[in-house]
């Protein structure tokens, strides 16, 4: 199991098990946030507890709204996302960031690279760890 904590420790996250790797995206909000996502689904294996606030890009008419931030309303911290409708089979996507773990327990996990700018596509893994991409 994972866990995970905004910076004040009001919001918190756990994953009931270890994930495959963490994501990096390119899209021009996961690269402001510099997150490492993990993905599941709502209740699934993560749990979550603590008030947040949320933030759900609506200025971009390229794209439908499709899912929303959660961060701690005190200290600031992306902890996870939620998708805003159910996929076709019914389930909530979610993810958790990584960055609010531990990093020894994450830094050893594989980088997958997710082009969310432009073609919406995985590039795969380039052989970086979470450690190569913690600083």
């Amino acid at each position: 199991m994972i866990e995970g904590a905004c910076h004040c420790g009001a919001v918190r996250w756990t994953f009931d098990v270890a994930p495959d790797s963490a994501t990096t995206c390119n899209c021009t909000i996961c690269r402001r946030y510099g997150v490492l996502w993990a993905y599941d689904l709502q209740g699934d294996r993560t749990q979550f507890s603590g008030p947040t606030r949320t933030y759900v890009r609506t200025t971009d008419t390229r794209y439908e709204p499709s899912v929303a931030f959660h961060f701690c309303a005190d200290c600031g911290c992306v902890t996870h996302y939620r998708a805003l409708k159910a996929d076709s089979e019914g389930r909530i996507r979610t993810a958790v960031n990584l960055r609010m773990a531990e990093p020894g327990v994450v830094v050893h996990l594989p980088v997958v690279h997710w082009e969310g700018l432009e073609t919406f596509t995985s590039l795969g893994q380039d052989g970086r760890c979470a450690a190569d991409m913690w600083f």
